[in-house]
């Protein structure tokens, strides 16, 4: 199978190139060339999809299918879709959960409306909006040989936003933890492996259309989640838990202060609850927490920090800080 990544060197893209050479494919990856690196025997080309025949390299180029993670303006989809439409049979669309239009219900289905907004061809917009400006793009070229691959939160080795290694990194110094309760809220999330492989199963299927790729609702809860974690790190923490009124009342804000954890009630706890049943009949599967937690330990050890967003712009770290977390505790 020989695969074109337009991306590649950032965490999902890396992930599915690395499980792309694990299957023996070959494998091309298009970027700028600006950061990290890729597997020996990868195919490398240069180009930024922004610039004036920034696509060039790609010209001549024949390929099965095309992986695309893409999150800046649809425009840049829409392009490298019509400069690849003839040169690969299938454009795999690496989206998000974030392109449904609010209010989104709980067990949120794929055919539940986007955001209005959107455009094809818009030459920018907030995340939500480019995301689904790009399905819009794969779709307008590629009709139904686009797969739209709606991922949620995404954990596991490489994670350039730092939600789980937060979690790893503050229970390894150990002492008092705040754990925000109640410790069986159930968590839905994906370790980019499993997005990983179940996008390239189907994408060399030829499935098409929009799938919510995450796990169950409750594939573990934060109690589970922090479980693993005290037990990867070898940590002497203490996990102190803690109900869901006094973190708010403080200002604490889910999600970012507290990476993961959106409590009942909140207004984007339609995240973690969201339908899975279309992903699941296609043969999704999800690795046990614990993995999770011990391979990302493994892999934050071995790099020493998070890394930058490949090719993004730096964002604000999340997890609290000592000093605040230490007055929560004491409050």
């Amino acid at each position: 199978m020989r695969l074109l990544v337009l991306g590649g060197t950032g965490f999902v893209g890396g992930a599915t190139v690395t499980e792309a050479v694990r299957r023996g494919w070959s494998v091309t990856v298009f970027n700028r060339g600006m950061h990290g690196t890729v597997p020996p025997g990868v195919q490398r080309l240069r180009g930024d999809r922004t610039a004036p025949d920034g696509l060039a390299a790609l010209a001549g180029g024949d390929w099965d299918l095309v992986v695309d993670t893409w999150d800046g303006a649809p425009r840049g989809v829409r392009d490298a879709a019509r400069a690849l439409v003839g040169a690969v049979p299938h454009y795999a669309y690496i989206s998000s959960g974030s392109v449904y239009a609010l209010p989104v219900p709980p067990q949120v289905g794929e055919d539940a409306p986007t955001v209005d907004t959107a455009a094809a061809d818009a030459t920018g917009g907030d995340y939500a909006e480019c995301k689904a400006g790009g399905e819009l793009a794969a779709t307008e070229v590629f009709g139904e040989r686009a797969l739209l691959v709606r991922a949620g939160l995404i954990l596991g080795p490489g994670e350039d936003i730092g939600r789980l290694p937060w979690w790893l990194q503050r229970v390894a110094r150990g002492g008092d933890v705040l754990a925000p309760g109640p410790a069986d809220l159930p968590v839905q999330y994906i370790d980019v492996r499993d997005l990983a492989a179940w996008t390239l199963d189907r994408a060399a299927e030829g499935v098409g259309g929009a799938f919510n790729v995450i796990s169950q609702p409750g594939h573990t809860t934060m109690g589970e989640l922090l479980d693993a974690v005290v037990a990867v790190t070898g940590s002497a923490a203490r996990l102190r838990w803690t109900d869901p009124a006094p973190i708010l009342a403080a200002g604490v804000v889910p999600w970012n202060d507290l990476p993961i954890w959106v409590p009942e009630g909140h207004e984007f706890r339609w995240m973690q609850e969201r339908g899975v049943q279309k992903a699941y009949a296609a043969g999704l599967t999800c690795r046990p927490v614990a993995d999770t937690a011990a391979d990302t330990w493994r892999w934050l050890r071995a790099v020493g920090s998070v890394p930058p967003r490949a090719g993004r712009p730096a964002r604000e770290p999340v997890g609290l800080d000592a000093a605040r977390e230490a007055e929560l505790l004491m409050a």
